[in-house]
């Protein structure tokens, strides 16, 4: 069941105190997102690869008058286990929880015939969208545990809940998603201080919509800012209860 909080109304303070850590945070819903969380008071981890975009985040959430965020440069490309656990240690060290993750860095690859489809690339798409991410929260899982009340939101895809053709790797890494939510959850669901969703931005002025559908009219879709009352119900106290669902941040279409 998939449900949408387009008109949640985020209270000032929602996230007062929390620690949250925001992937591929340098911009589109990302950046969108950090800046959202950070004004509602939480201090955010900005996770990149290109360091110049993150701190550019950054700037702007202290001169918004944000709690100091962190920046804290990372390829899933060609990150390793050890990178994730040496995260997970100066994170612990700074901050000593988490009280929030929001996998959202993701590549798109190509849409194009799965029998034309580059082996090497499907590897490279699976690496930042799904194997990076499940290693990564392996890794922070002692540090969720230490919150009492912790969220952490998967990005998915309306190709990542039912195949499209030519969606190749990005929509089977969808699916991984999904279901590694579901599996994630449901072993969370006895400590009722963890909750797992996942959540599908739909149709946003970012950047890979632009590469996806080139001939779109981009003035037609919601920009990141107008999806972000999802992302900060999700995110806040006011989600308490609902775990392994699956959320829309965007009504469905007519």
């Amino acid at each position: 069941m998939t449900t949408c909080k387009i008109d949640y109304q985020a209270p000032e303070g929602l996230l007062a105190d929390r620690v949250i850590l925001v992937t591929g945070a340098g911009d589109g819903i990302g950046r969108a997102a950090a800046l959202a969380y950070a004004r509602h008071g939480a201090t955010v981890i900005l996770l990149g690869r290109t360091i110049a975009k993150l701190e550019a985040v950054y700037d702007e959430i202290e001169a918004a008058g944000g709690a100091q965020p962190a920046i804290f440069p990372l390829n899933f490309e060609g990150a390793t286990l050890k990178d994730y656990y040496d995260m997970a240690e100066t994170l612990d060290r700074e901050f000593g929880r988490l009280d929030g993750i929001l996998h959202n860095a993701g590549l798109l690859g190509r849409i194009m015939p799965f029998e034309q489809y580059n082996p090497e690339l499907w590897e490279q798409v699976m690496q930042v969208n799904i194997n990076g991410p499940i290693w990564m929260t392996q890794a922070l899982l002692p540090l969720l545990k230490s919150s009492p009340d912790a969220s952490v939101i998967f990005t998915s895809s309306s190709v990542g809940r039912r195949g499209r053709a030519y969606w190749g790797a990005y929509s089977v890494s969808k699916f991984a998603t999904e279901g590694f939510m579901e599996l994630l959850a449901d072993e969370l669901e006895h400590l009722g201080s963890i909750r797992v969703n996942s959540l599908n931005p739909g149709a946003t002025r970012t950047a890979m919509r632009k590469t996806a559908y080139p001939g779109e009219n981009e003035m037609t879709l919601r920009t990141p800012e107008e999806i972000m009352p999802t992302y900060l119900w999700l995110m806040g106290p006011e989600s308490r209860g609902h775990n392994g669902e699956r959320f829309d941040a965007q009504p469905p279409k007519a």
